[in-house]
C-alpha cells in the first residue's frame, strides 16, 4: 500500500495521502518558503511539536505517524525520496518497540542517505549506564535498559547507513506552554498516585523548545556528524527537578515524597550527567538552565 504526496500548499498545511485518505502535514505560510525543507518524523510527539512550531526557517514536512509508518522501509523511503528535504530530523520513537526505535531509524537514516539529505538523528542520555562522573561523546555506550539498548542500536544502525548524521544525545524534557512528561509526573504526583522522585537519581533537563531549536540548527551544519550531547546545563536530582516544578505549577513542594533508589524496583540509571561542553564549542544555541526558566 504506497503512499502519494500531494504539494500543493494550503495555508499552513500540505497534504499527504495515504491509501486515498488525506492527511495534514505542517509547513509555513506559503509566502515564506525559501526552497529548504526538512522532513520531521514523530513531529506530532513532545519535541516535535516543539520543532514544527518553531520559527525555524524551514519549510516542516510532519507527516504524523499514521501517514508514514517507519517501520515500513519502502514507505519511508518513498516519502523522504519524493518530497527530496534539505535535511531530515528523526524524532520518532517508542519505548517498548524494537521495530519503531531500532529498525525505524535504519530506515529512516537509508532513505536520507538515498536522496544526501543531511540527517539529525535524536538519541537518548539512557545508552549510559550511569556513573557520578559526566559522560563524553567519546565515553562506550553501556545501556542497562531495554529501551536504552534500544536506543543504542539504532545510533550503530543509523551511522552504518548515514556516516555524517549527527546524533543528538540529550536528557529529560520539559515545555512551559506544553508539559513535558517530568511535570505531568509532578501534578499526578500531588495528585495522590503515591509517586516518590528520587535524591539520588541525576538527569540534565532541557527546554524542548531550547532542544527545537539546536535540532533546526544542526539540520544547516552538515560539518557536525557523530555523538553529540545536547543537554541542560544544571545536573539536577529528580526530587530537586520536581521540587522546582511544582513551584512552578503554584503547588506545595513540601508534599512532594523524595528518598533514595534504595529497595525501589528501578531498573534504569542513576546518575547520568552529559558533557555538553563540544555542543557549546560550536557555537550552538545557548541552553537554559530549568532554575532560570521555572523561575518564580
Amino acid at each position: 500500500m504506497g503512499m502519494t504526496l500531494d504539494r500543493r500548499g494550503k495555508g499552513r498545511w500540505h497534504v499527504v495521502k495515504v491509501a486515498g485518505r488525506c492527511c495534514r502535514v505542517a509547513c509555513p505560510d506559503v509566502r515564506s518558503r525559501r526552497g529548504r525543507r526538512l522532513f520531521v518524523t514523530g513531529g506530532t510527539g513532545f519535541l516535535g511539536r516543539h520543532l514544527v512550531n518553531a520559527d525555524s526557517g524551514w519549510e516542516i514536512i510532519a507527516p504524523s505517524s499514521k501517514a508514514l509508518d517507519i517501520r515500513r522501509r519502502d514507505s519511508v523511503l518513498e516519502a523522504i525520496t519524493t518530497w527530496k528535504p534539505q535535511a531530515v530530523a528523526h524524532l520518532a520513537y517508542r519505548y517498548d518497540d524494537r521495530q519503531v526505535t531500532t529498525e525505524g531509524s535504519r530506515n529512516v537514516a537509508e532513505a536520507a542517505g538515498a536522496c544526501g539529505a543531511r540527517l539529525v538523528h535524536l538519541s537518548t542520555d539512557v545508552v549510559f549506564p550511569g556513573r557520578p562522573m559526566p559522560y563524553a561523546e567519546a565515553d562506550r555506550t553501556f545501556p542497562i535498559t531495554d529501551y536504552g539498548r534500544m536506543k543504542a542500536d539504532a545510533e550503530a544502525a543509523v551511522m552504518a547507513a548515514a556516516p555524517t548524521a549527527v546524533m543528538v544525545r540529550t536528557s529529560l524534557l520539559y515545555g512551559t506552554d506544553h508539559l513535558g512528561a517530568p511535570q505531568t509526573d509532578v501534578r499526578a504526583a500531588l495528585a495522590g498516585n503515591g509517586f516518590t522522585f528520587f535524591t539520588d537519581e541525576v538527569r540534565c533537563p532541557i527546554h524542548a523548545g531550547d532542544l527545537a531549536g539546536v535540532v533546526a540548527e544542526l539540520a544547516r551544519r552538515p560539518e557536525i556528524t557523530g555523538p553529540l550531547h545536547v543537554a541542560g546545563p544544571s545536573a539536577l536530582s529528580r526530587a530537586q527537578f520536581a521540587i522546582l516544578i511544582a513551584r512552578w505549577l503554584g503547588l506545595n513542594p513540601n508534599l512532594i515524597a523524595t528518598g533514595p533508589r534504595t529497595g525501589a524496583a528501578v531498573n534504569r540509571p542513576g546518575i547520568v550527567i552529559l558533557d555538553s561542553s563540544r555542543a557549546a564549542s560550536l557555537g550552538l544555541r545557548l541552553i537554559r538552565s530549568p532554575e532560570d526558566v521555572l523561575k518564580v
